[in-house]
């Protein structure tokens, strides 16, 4: 998203903020008026500074590689940064992406433009035709991926600005 800032050029904001942590607790949730159907869950996170976190997870977050998430695991949460939340404390977020941390898999979601640069301009990613770019639901995606928010699956890249990268998976997060 541009913004305006006292009359200058637009700057960039990043639209997805993550918290890293552990999860501590997966309590079936309801959302809504609803009763709990199983399908909703509230996940407890202690995040690297031993802040306590919550998170909603539905089905429409998408799982990297579809890994089952439980307590005790490392992972990263990511939300829309500008979404609307309510105001209490520990801070409560719905889940847009969630991954384990895994040695040797990095994971960046973000809008990503034309030249398939990501807002903050820290990630180009270089797409070879071996690529697999898929939607949520892991349907083989039809379109382009510029000017779409994604979630990138990469191991190494360059360390030029941007860093450069073939991804090992790109899913479009069609809204």
């Amino acid at each position: 998203m541009d913004y305006i800032v006292n009359g200058r050029r637009p700057v960039s904001r990043n639209r997805f903020g993550s918290v890293t942590g552990t999860i501590v607790d997966m309590i079936p949730t309801r959302q809504g008026n609803g009763r709990t159907n199983g399908c909703v869950t509230f996940v407890e996170m202690e995040d690297m500074d031993g802040n306590t976190v919550h998170f909603v997870l539905t089905p429409a977050v998408y799982v990297v590689d579809f890994e089952t998430l439980s307590v005790g695991m490392n992972c990263t949460f990511w939300y829309e940064a500008d979404a609307p939340m309510p105001l209490v404390y520990p801070p409560r977020y719905n889940a847009v992406v969630a991954a384990q941390v895994k040695n040797g898999r990095m994971v960046n979601v973000g809008f990503y433009n034309m030249a398939l640069v990501n807002e903050d301009n820290t990630l180009q990613l270089n797409l070879d035709g071996t690529v697999e770019v898929r939607t949520t639901n892991n349907q083989y995606f039809q379109g382009s991926p510029a000017n779409h928010n994604l979630a990138v699956i990469y191991g190494n890249s360059t360390r030029s600005i941007p860093a450069q990268t073939t991804p090992m998976k790109v899913v479009v997060l069609c809204e």
